[in-house]
């Protein structure tokens, strides 16, 4: 069975990592310039890097379609920069995950696969998608929602280790993005943590640093741009998040029951 995920950010590359340990095979979509924070753990790097490889799985760049079963028959996830599907009928696809987790839907529909899932809000379950997984934390991350939409985007970061908006750190400028910390490093609140547009981006606390956008991306002001963990383990900078593992699971739980229900063999 073969699963089109669109988006490679952390969260899709969560869902993507538990549907290909569970023996799917799997394709990703992605944005010419992803925009990734949290691109160690994001099969996103591969548009810029060619190939990512994420804990132990790997994702590869491709040009076209026809790149995609050489990937898969190495046991890797292919990985095109195809944000409106133009190529959808070829990669014949059964099921299909928006994971682009725009808070909205960039113009996914319930008939672009047998089934269809709309991961976060901005999508309604048996209108413009089969179902949908709910990606707020708390008691329902990762729940399957067969009737209805997930909790609205309240535009208020999660809390990690206490903090919330003070952990984001974003863009004071319109410009050019330049880190001047990387990802694992230990900064301290008030310290200059990168540049956008040429002006200084101060962290709002102390911790490490868990995201970052890569240098010479052109962002605007209040854009998110970077993450800054108070728990400072530096393998939670390397490994999928408890958040991203959830909603996989809900993911891969809503697509078993799916085809178990149709006596469809995985």
């Amino acid at each position: 069975m073969r699963i089109l995920i669109r988006g490679a950010g952390d969260l899709a590359t969560g869902i993507a990592y538990r549907l290909h340990k569970s023996g799917f095979e799997v394709i990703m979509t992605e944005t010419e310039i992803p925009l990734t924070v949290r691109r160690t753990v994001a099969f996103s790097r591969a548009v810029y890097e060619e190939k990512a490889q994420v804990e132990d799985a790997i994702a590869e760049l491709i040009n076209t379609p026809g790149g995609i079963d050489e990937v898969l028959k190495r046991g890797n996830m292919p990985v095109i920069v195809d944000p409106k599907l133009k190529y959808l009928k070829e990669y014949q696809a059964d099921v299909i995950v928006d994971a682009i987790l725009a808070k909205k839907n960039l113009g996914t529909t319930i008939h672009d696969a047998e089934f269809v899932i709309g991961v976060g809000p901005g999508f309604t379950a048996g209108e413009d998608c089969h179902v949908v997984v709910e990606t707020q934390r708390g008691h329902m991350l990762g729940r399957v929602i067969h009737e209805g939409s997930a909790i609205p985007n309240t535009g208020i970061p999660g809390v990690i280790g206490g903090y919330s908006i003070e952990r984001i750190i974003r863009a004071v400028a319109d410009g050019l993005y330049e880190p001047v910390v990387q990802i694992g490093d230990r900064v301290e609140k008030d310290e200059i943590v990168a540049y956008s547009g040429g002006k200084p981006v101060f962290a709002l606390m102390g911790g490490i640093v868990r995201g970052m956008l890569q240098s010479e991306v052109r962002v605007q002001t209040g854009m998110k741009c970077g993450d800054i963990d108070a728990r400072c383990e530096v393998e939670y900078c390397y490994t999928i998040s408890d958040k991203a593992r959830a909603i996989g699971g809900g993911v891969l739980e809503a697509i078993m029951e799916y085809f178990n229900k149709h006596g469809r063999k995985m």
